[in-house]
């Protein structure tokens, strides 16, 4: 993909700007939760413009990051300089060995898949995992509100889906029961779940299922 052919290169020039700031708090429980150990080799699939891998590199971890826009990934480059390996990606793979991660992580991502390819998105991430390592999944859930700021944030959530035109996959991920049914049948299991917008969104950090 060119420059030119990408869809995200006006979104990656505001993106730190406008969305980064409502992601920040989300990204911090994540990272709280998964407590990254130094010497782990992490993977951010749809990695963005860099910033859910500085946690991973302050803790002093190898850090790698793919994504399928490169506006995306040179605002990464920017941020993380020689610290970090990035790859651009075409989302029908990942390219890497088996077993090659202690984490792989993947943050408001798996929405935005289309819906008959999330399957394969997860197969990949959990393909790539170390025996022993960690599938680390941040998106929306679709429980029951927790508080007055529940509801108000749903609403504001698929208000902003709309606008930026991920509302189609926004809904049919909601219609799919989200992020649990899709870790089961990638042969994962939840080892941890971390509940934060008054109920919208979580961060589930899985295993390979026996």
């Amino acid at each position: 993909m060119t420059c030119r052919d990408d869809p995200y290169r006006r979104t990656a020039r505001i993106y730190d700007r406008v969305f980064e700031p409502l992601n920040a708090g989300l990204r911090r429980a994540a990272t709280k939760t998964i407590n990254p150990q130094p010497g782990w080799r992490v993977l951010d699939v749809g990695c963005g413009t860099g910033t859910g891998l500085v946690p991973y590199r302050e803790a002093g971890c190898d850090i790698t990051g793919v994504d399928v826009s490169p506006a995306m990934l040179q605002r990464a480059r920017d941020r993380l300089g020689t610290a970090v390996e990035l790859r651009l990606t075409d989302g029908s793979g990942l390219p890497f060995p088996d077993s090659h991660f202690d984490l792989v992580t993947a943050t408001l991502v798996l929405h935005e898949v289309p819906l008959t390819e999330r399957g394969h998105f997860l197969a990949e991430m959990a393909r790539v995992a170390a025996p022993d390592g960690r599938v680390a999944v941040v998106d929306f859930r679709f429980g029951s509100n927790r508080g007055w700021k529940g509801p108000v944030i749903r609403w504001i959530t698929a208000a902003v889906e709309r606008m930026s035109g991920h509302y189609d996959g926004y809904r049919s991920f909601k219609a799919g029961g989200g992020v649990g049914p899709l870790l089961e049948g990638a042969n994962l299991l939840v080892a941890q779940e971390k509940i934060v917008a008054g109920g919208n969104l979580a961060a589930y950090v899985a295993v390979a299922a026996g």
